[in-house]
């Protein structure tokens, strides 16, 4: 699907010819989403892209920021949580968005679907004053920021997670609560090495190193710049607690692990002299002057008895006294 757009102060225009598009004076935003292979080499030749940024959006290379003669190009991602078919719970699964930004144009590109580009779409389709009157360096900021933000939403749905796991740690020790730590920590993973590049990439337009980009519209660049500090700040810190809770994890796993194996050294400590006495009176030697008389005594086998469960008892006594038990 291909929407392009132009639009001024006060009108937006809906256009199906990308040449008309392109010819006009206002400001001009075409956006690919889900396109055909010809669509999409329809706009590059129109617009003059090279062929290797178009590329570089179908690959899904990691985010970064190139200047061209004619246009900035930017590459960035959508991020969302999403069930996969692996062995995790789930995986962020991410997907590339192209941004050329000429001097009164914009083209958006994205083969697997715009995501929050579409919230931007409608809005100029709305004529929101606020893009309409600030050029195609705003409205590509604009599409920057929608991107960032989404990466929030995200967050928020992995603190949930953690926090999840920081109140089951202290009471569970199942390998299911260890398998949740794990698809945690290797989201967080994912989702930071997916930051880290898009830090880069905006923090080239924050110092408004391409000429495409306005010094008026620098600052909107630096405050989205700051909030990708803020993500990867939040999610080292995440990184963090979520190693935290492992340690939890492995201590109270340990420590219960500890306690089994003293309730039976216990046990088998109070076995020991009742296993000794079995194997005395087991033996049944034949009567002799020196051998054990109460082999023949008609209250043997019950004073043994009665014998045995005293010394449990005193060992019992014994351990709970030293809290053993």
């Amino acid at each position: 699907m291909m929407t392009a757009l132009v639009y001024d102060d006060s009108t937006v225009t809906e256009y199906e010819d990308l040449q008309s598009a392109r010819a006009a004076s206002e400001t001009t935003w075409v956006h690919v989403e889900a396109a055909t292979a010809g669509e999409v080499s329809a706009v590059a030749d129109v617009f003059d892209l090279h062929q290797l940024t178009i590329e570089d959006v179908r690959n899904g290379v990691r985010a970064k920021t190139e200047e061209f003669s004619e246009y900035t190009f930017v590459l960035l991602k959508t991020a969302v949580l999403a069930r996969e078919e692996t062995t995790f719970e789930e995986e962020i699964r991410s997907n590339s968005v192209g941004i050329f930004v000429g001097d009164d144009w914009v083209v958006t590109v994205a083969p697997d679907g715009g995501g929050p580009v579409d919230r931007v779409l409608d809005a100029v389709r709305r004529g929101d004053e606020r893009l309409l009157h600030r050029g195609a360096d705003f409205t590509a900021y604009r599409v920057v920021d929608v991107l960032v933000d989404s990466y929030f939403d995200l967050l928020d749905r992995l603190e949930s997670k953690i926090e999840d796991i920081e109140d089951e740690v202290v009471v569970s020790t199942d390998i299911e609560t260890l398998e949740r730590i794990n698809n945690v920590r290797r989201e967080l993973l994912s989702f930071r090495k997916l930051l880290w590049p898009a830090r880069e990439a905006v923090g080239v337009l924050a110092r408004g190193d391409p000429p495409q980009i306005r010094e008026a519209t620098e600052k909107y660049y630096r405050d989205v710049y700051d909030h990708l500090v803020q993500l990867v700040d939040l999610t080292e810190t995440y990184r963090d607690l979520v190693s935290g809770a492992r340690d939890i994890y492995l201590n109270t796993l340990s420590q219960s692990t500890n306690e089994i194996m003293k309730v039976l050294t216990v046990v088998a400590t109070i076995f020991i002299p009742l296993t000794f006495v079995v194997g005395v009176y087991g033996m049944n030697f034949s009567d002799s002057p020196y051998n054990m008389p109460e082999l023949t005594w008609q209250f043997g086998y019950p004073a043994v008895m009665l014998g045995m469960f005293v010394v449990s008892v005193v060992l019992v006594a014994f351990f709970r006294h030293r809290e053993y038990l």
